[in-house]
């Protein structure tokens, strides 16, 4: 629609420039269910860890099929290396400070395994599904438990 001096009012000036955006970047396809993935925890009072470091990583929009990830979120560190065995995916992961911390590995459309790290922080979770990822670290008792999520990684 125009005004009456001949110029697009504003919804239609916007409706193209969305046209337009969905045409030359275009968001990548799953993106609204790997959102509502990651919003999905059942404990909404959780830490969200950060990346440190994300070897052979290149973007947001990239697959991981192996490398290393490093997460970090105040006092805690979570390194994790990624090994694609077939079409699942061994996690070798270890957590700093150590500790005989419940680790929770979230699959999108695949639900959840769990396993606790050992003494020395270490832990392996094998067969895990590719697919929209995420890393939860419970540590302590459950009267006083921290979680601390992960960004989401798409295995």
């Amino acid at each position: 629609m125009t005004d009456n001096s001949g110029f697009l009012d504003d919804a239609a000036l916007l409706a193209g420039v969305g046209r337009y955006m969905d045409r030359i970047d275009a968001p990548p396809p799953g993106l609204v269910d790997r959102v509502q993935f990651a919003l999905a925890l059942d404990d909404l009072d959780v830490e969200v860890a950060r990346w440190e470091r994300a070897d052979a990583l290149t973007g947001v929009r990239s697959t991981v099929d192996q490398g290393t990830i490093t997460f970090t979120v105040s006092d805690l560190t979570v390194m994790v290396n990624l090994t694609k065995i077939g079409r699942q995916h061994r996690i070798d992961g270890w957590l700093v400070p150590a500790g005989p911390h419940r680790v929770e590995v979230r699959v999108a459309d695949h639900g959840s395994v769990g396993t606790t790290a050992d003494d020395g922080g270490r832990f392996v979770l094998e067969d895990v599904p590719a697919g929209t990822t995420q890393i939860v670290v419970h540590i302590g008792s459950d009267d006083a438990r921290r979680t601390i999520v992960t960004p989401t990684v798409v295995l």
